[in-house]
């Protein structure tokens, strides 16, 4: 079983690649596999720690049970074993979810991302009870805990943590909904036992104060500034740093439309094509319709990443 001890580095959200006719409302068959193989066998040879797909930019609310199955498989396929692959598995309902994770299982993940069910808002004691009946459910499989309480309507407090520490399976977290006296007090909880992996721009100062690095949806437009902040984490050059988190902020805020939550997670997928790293191809119904002011943002979004790429590119890793 993987352990939390083997999660460290840039976690790379995966957007899952849809075909030239994936746009329509009668397609089926709607997975890339051919350019998903491609960009996951490129991400790893760059430099990427750990994958994990279908969570929100992987579009898990627009996938079709049998594409799911065919993106776990591709991915699985592609990775090789060379990187912790961590599959999304989120539904509306936890018996749902445990058919999800017992197909991912078998297919050889190292782990699952796991959303808590959203429909309805959930109380925190289901919350955290529905983490436990997975960890219980697949105890040799790594169990993700995936916190975005806009999305899922429910926060998972500091506190909720003394339970889920129990469970030796519940190695990892994707987080960036904390303050920095907040976090810090959750790693005194955490610390060895759940890898938490926060936003890239967070990098600084949480991999101070105990973050095992980082998820990052901007990967995928070229990976190189991420790795490069990770570098500079592992060598607590923190100088560096903060100024690879400030650049990044800078970067992203130019292209956004504050506020509106659906464009600011789904305009990185149009991003990501605009970057010339690989292509996603076209978001899946029902979002068939794409203002142009988001068109435009997309494109200066990726004109702004491949600026960063350009002054923080590619070169060897540090250990860390």
């Amino acid at each position: 079983m993987i352990r939390a001890e083997d999660l460290k580095g840039v976690l790379a959200m995966m957007p899952a690649f849809t075909t030239s006719d994936g746009h329509l409302p009668g397609a089926t068959d709607t997975v890339n596999t051919a350019g998903l193989e491609s960009a996951v066998d490129k991400i790893i040879r760059d430099g990427v720690n750990a994958i994990a797909t279908m969570g929100s930019f992987g579009e898990c609310h627009t996938l079709l049970w049998e594409e799911q199955k065919k993106l776990i498989e591709a991915t699985l396929g592609a990775a090789r074993k060379r990187v912790p692959v961590f599959i999304g598995c989120t539904s509306l309902n936890t018996r749902e979810t445990i058919r999800q994770i017992r197909f991912a299982e078998q297919a050889g993940a190292d782990g699952v991302l796991c959303a808590v069910p959203f429909y309805f808002p959930s109380t925190l004691e289901n919350a955290v009870q529905f983490y436990l009946d997975l960890a219980d459910a697949f105890p040799k499989l790594g169990i993700a805990i995936y916190h975005n309480p806009p999305l899922h309507r429910i926060t998972l407090s500091v506190s909720a943590f003394e339970k889920l520490v129990t469970r030796p399976n519940i190695v990892a977290m994707k987080d960036s909904h904390r303050t920095p006296v907040a976090f810090m007090e959750l790693m005194k909880i955490v610390n060895g036992k759940i890898s938490v992996f926060c936003n890239q721009t967070q990098c600084y100062p949480y991999m101070m104060f105990g973050a095992s690095g980082c998820w990052s949806i901007s990967a995928w437009m070229g990976p190189w500034p991420v790795l490069r902040l990770r570098d500079a984490c592992f060598a607590g050059d923190w100088e560096t740093a903060k100024e690879i988190c400030l650049d990044m902020d800078a970067a992203y805020k130019a292209p956004g439309r504050p506020g509106d939550l659906f464009w600011r997670e789904n305009s990185h997928k149009l991003a990501v094509n605009e970057s010339g790293y690989c292509y996603a191809g076209p978001l899946r119904p029902p979002f068939r319709h794409v203002p142009p002011e988001i068109i435009e943002h997309a494109k200066q979004q990726a004109a702004a990443w491949k600026r960063l790429c350009e002054k923080y590119p590619a070169r060897k890793a540090v250990a860390a």
